[in-house]
């Protein structure tokens, strides 16, 4: 399948080249290269959230099953990139702070998005009929939208806490250094071409399996 292959590559070369081939920082020493791990999964976080977002509205709009049903593949995936990110800024956290853990704004709505991801993951388990689950986790996933804006944002909004500016920023002199910027640009794309790939794996899954409970639910009436 090429997108695995192209997924592949780009993970592979991102961080191969960010983790050996690049520098340690000067104030941060090797401890920063952890950013090639936490900031791609921090930003897939916040934007698989946005992605279940857009395909919630299309469900509510158009009725349409496989918007809902992508919506719900989605979720684990971005429920283990919130995982990744709280662990791995934790861990750069410490060095950095002095603590693993500080109820910094943008460090407390990433956590509070984790549950939403739990909490939606559970909302469709628990509801047998589909469209009523997918109605309802769609107004769950408009409410968790806010999180996730506060989390991507809140550093912005709240000119106090531990963490720092964006790595990544339309204002280059916000940017961390380019023997850093572009192996992490690499691993960035890495992560994205993850997300995209396993979500589609798992739609497909989801439709299928979809198919197949219709199929037994003839065979039984």
């Amino acid at each position: 399948m090429p997108l695995a292959v192209l997924t592949g590559l780009c993970l592979g070369i991102g961080l191969v080249w960010g983790f050996f081939l690049t520098p340690d920082d000067y104030k941060q020493g090797s401890t920063v290269k952890i950013l090639y791990i936490h900031v791609p999964s921090a930003l897939m976080a916040i934007n698989g959230w946005i992605m279940m977002l857009i395909a919630s509205l299309i469900w509510f709009v158009r009725r349409h099953h496989v918007s809902a049903l992508a919506a719900r593949a989605a979720a684990p995936v971005g429920a283990v990139m919130t995982l990744i990110a709280l662990l791995t800024g934790a861990i750069w956290g410490q060095p950095m702070w002095g603590t693993y853990w500080e109820w910094d704004p943008r460090l407390t709505s990433f956590m509070i998005l984790f549950v939403f991801y739990l909490g939606y993951m559970a909302l469709w388990e628990a509801i047998d009929d589909p469209d009523k689950a997918a109605d309802l986790t769609a107004i769950l996933c408009m409410v968790g939208s806010v999180f996730a804006l506060m989390s991507r944002y809140a550093v912005l909004i709240w000119n106090q806490g531990l963490h720092q500016g964006a790595s990544l920023s339309l204002d280059k002199e916000e940017n961390v250094a380019d023997v850093f910027y572009f192996p992490l640009l690499v691993s960035i794309a890495g992560f994205v071409l993850l997300f995209i790939l396993l979500v589609l794996i798992r739609t497909r899954t989801e439709v299928r399996a979809r198919r197949l409970h219709a199929l037994m639910q003839r065979e039984i009436a």
